[in-house]
């Protein structure tokens, strides 16, 4: 078989397949050129989801006749002054996107230089350039996509609805948008406007905030905490979401590397190490994280569609992504999202009424009535509780709940419910508290604190408590016996499936310690061998909190609410409990008027 050198046509729909998949690749091309060329307004028309025609018009530089001729040759680029792959400043550099998609699609280029008396259009068909010849048009270039794939037609069998491909392109915008919020954005499909942002005005962290809520929703902009962090030349900036606002996937988490949007599995795995203590496995945090290091510290011409990067030190990018977001969580200290009350109020509203048109409250039919005897249920429960001053006191100190007042965060204590809730009356509103979920997390703060002092102390039992296992598991608990003494739990072996415990750690007080050894050896067992305790510290103390907090069912009269409320408000990440939810739910006096039609 003679080797033959391939035809330039062929050549560049290979080159093709791996630059533009999809009606978005080719659009985000067309972006990108549209920044480096110093754009502030981009305006984009889709039809079909891109398939049959993207158009992208911009106010950049622009270019003359004889740069539109080379800037649909392969390889041809203005971005690369000195041929320095080093030191790249620019989202392009690679010279193929243009000459790329004119290989599969029928592409059309007007263009005015800066300070050009006329404009320049050209047309390039299934790879066949033509020739430049004059036009009419303000400074910028605009960018004419249409019939994409029509000289690759097996390409189009794998393209999805266009619904789904104008999904896909809106997502590439939004991205992009974030990483430039001083420039405006439009996209329409030829009959409404499916993106439409205006440039953000201020610094540049005022600019990103808004842009971000512009994108990912006024929930984020009410609920993100601010990040900024440098180590060594790497700075790090951004926005992240509380943890109690969080969702089932991670399209909420972007991260932009110069100005670039990168995915990156370093960035993902350094946010979920850093949530790691306050949401479940299967929730993912709100976060915007944007990095600036010295181009030669990164790899951006990894692969050709310039979606992932490599770092030169990764693991000191991952060390300040995550120590970064780990001091912003403990600065907001017990604060929980806003969502936490707008859920609540949601699922609290009467099904008897319902908001007019005018925004007034309107009664239903008469069916909806009030229940007889719900009055006097309601009269009955607002009387004092009965025998809560024989309710015996635990720990705290007493207080005189009166004389504290309501202008603490979480307000006084005024009322247990279901001996599972704190009812609390604060300055402007009411909150309530899930007294197991909050305990749970003072202690399991209480537990890391020691940890990172030395060890968690323990306490002796006055009776030594014999736990029956099988034997695998008496078997692993044993084995760990060393590491579970630095928490503060002491073990030895007790014949055959059997351990005895001798103290658990004081951080918990008075536990079940049955219950808690039988808990730590069912998690020892889906860990494995070589899950070392050391590596599991948070999943261990998780588990101990839980079995050393205040359960739910029990009787707390008005000083022990009172301090533990207290104490909520001095512990960082107090507003959730490990597994993300939230500890408390705080209702402004406003929205309690909005539910009962009093405003």
């Amino acid at each position: 078989m003679t080797i033959r050198r391939l035809p330039d046509t062929l050549v560049n729909q290979i080159a093709a397949g791996e630059v533009v998949e999809r009606p978005a690749s080719a659009l985000k091309e067309l972006v990108e050129n549209a920044l480096d060329a110093g754009a502030k307004t981009i305006d984009i028309q889709l039809r079909d989801g891109g398939r049959t025609l993207i158009a992208v018009s911009d106010d950049g530089r622009g270019m003359t006749g004889g740069e539109l001729e080379l800037a649909v040759e392969r390889h041809a680029t203005s971005k690369l002054p000195d041929d320095d792959l080093v030191h790249i400043k620019s989202l392009g550099f690679r010279g193929e996107a243009l000459p790329s998609i004119g290989a599969v699609a029928r592409l059309t280029l007007t263009s005015r230089a800066e300070g050009a008396d006329g404009a320049w259009t050209l047309t390039v068909e299934g790879g066949r350039k033509g020739e430049a010849h004059p036009a009419a048009h303000p400074q910028g270039t605009r960018v004419e996509v249409r019939d994409l794939f029509f000289a690759t037609p097996a390409r189009l069998k794998f393209l999805k609805a266009p619904r789904t491909e104008q999904a896909h392109a809106v997502e590439i915008v939004n991205r992009l948008a974030m990483a430039h919020p001083g420039v405006s954005f439009t996209l329409s499909d030829g009959s409404r406007h499916i993106v439409r942002l205006a440039p953000a005005q201020g610094d540049l962290f005022s600019q990103r905030l808004d842009r971000l809520g512009q994108v990912m929703g006024r929930d984020f902009f009410d609920n993100a905490i601010p990040v900024e962090a440098v180590r060594e030349d790497v700075r790090l900036t951004g926005l992240i979401g509380l943890p109690t606002l969080n969702r089932g996937n991670a399209q909420q988490q972007f991260m932009f590397v110069n100005g670039r949007p990168v995915r990156d599995k370093l960035f993902f795995g350094a946010v979920r190490g850093a949530y790691m203590d306050f949401l479940a496995s299967d929730r993912y945090p709100y976060v915007a994280l944007y990095l600036e290091v010295p181009a030669d510290a990164v790899d951006v011409n990894v692969h050709p569609a310039k979606t992932e990067v490599r770092f030169r030190d990764p693991g000191l990018v991952r060390g300040l992504i995550v120590s970064a977001l780990k001091h912003a969580l403990s600065d907001a200290g017990h604060r929980a999202s806003t969502t936490v009350s707008a859920a609540a109020l949601g699922a609290a509203r009467a099904e008897g009424v319902r908001p007019s048109a005018f925004g007034q409250m309107q009664s239903r039919p008469p069916q909806a009535s009030v229940p007889r005897g719900l009055m006097d249920r309601a009269a009955a429960f607002q009387a004092p509780l009965a025998n809560l001053d024989r309710t015996p006191s635990v720990r705290p100190e007493p207080r005189d709940v009166e004389a504290e007042g309501v202008d603490h965060p979480l307000g006084v204590a005024r009322a247990q419910v279901h001996e599972t809730y704190i009812v609390a009356q604060s300055a402007d509103g009411i909150v309530i508290v899930d007294q197991h979920a909050a305990h749970e997390r003072i202690v399991y703060e209480r537990m890391k604190r020691a940890m990172d002092e030395g060890g968690v102390p323990g306490q002796g039992l006055l009776l030594p408590e014999v736990v029956e296992l099988d034997e695998a598991s008496a078997a692993r608990l044993v084995r760990r016996a060393d590491e579970l003494k630095a928490l503060g739990l002491v073990l030895e072996p007790f014949g055959d499936g059997a351990v005895v415990v001798r103290e658990t750690p004081a951080a918990l007080g008075a536990v079940n310690a049955r219950t808690l050894v039988r808990d730590l050896a069912d998690d020892l067992a889906e860990w494995g061998e070589a899950a070392g305790l050391k590596d599991r510290l948070a999943d261990v103390a998780a588990t101990m909190a839980c079995h050393g907090s205040v359960r739910s069912g029990r009787r707390l009269n008005a000083e022990e609410m009172n301090a533990l409320l207290r104490e909520m408000e001095a512990t960082p990440h107090s507003g959730q409990c490990n597994h993300g939810r939230p500890t408390y739910v705080e209702l402004k006096l406003s929205d309690i008027e909005k539910l009962f039609g009093r405003r």
